[in-house]
């Protein structure tokens, strides 16, 4: 899986299991953007919601960068006091993945 939309199906599968908890929005609508992934977690439920940018040949302090400055977090405000940002980059030539993950 060498590009974004590949990395965010095999997210997209890793949360499957999850959906008791969380519902995922891929492409969401920020008014600055669109945030690559967001889950939002189901009523009654205790979990953060989070965040993910993904990138290709950058690096995953860049996702979180862009999260921030495009101000993804702002659409789900509600969840300010639990809200996890992650960026996820994968390197094509190395064949790594690199993964930051911040508390907002």
């Amino acid at each position: 899986y060498n590009d974004e939309n590949s990395l965010a199906c095999v997210l997209s599968i890793a949360y499957y299991y999850a959906r008791n908890n969380y519902v995922m929005h891929r492409e969401l609508p920020t008014g600055r953007g669109f945030a690559d992934i967001v889950l939002i977690p189901r009523k009654n439920v205790d979990s953060p919601a989070i965040i993910l940018e993904l990138k290709v040949n950058k690096d995953a302090d860049s996702a979180i960068d862009q999260i921030k400055r495009r101000q993804y977090p702002a659409k789900v405000a509600v969840y300010a006091d639990r809200l996890l940002l992650v960026g996820i980059n994968y390197d094509r030539e190395i064949k790594q993945h690199t993964c930051r993950i911040e508390r907002c």
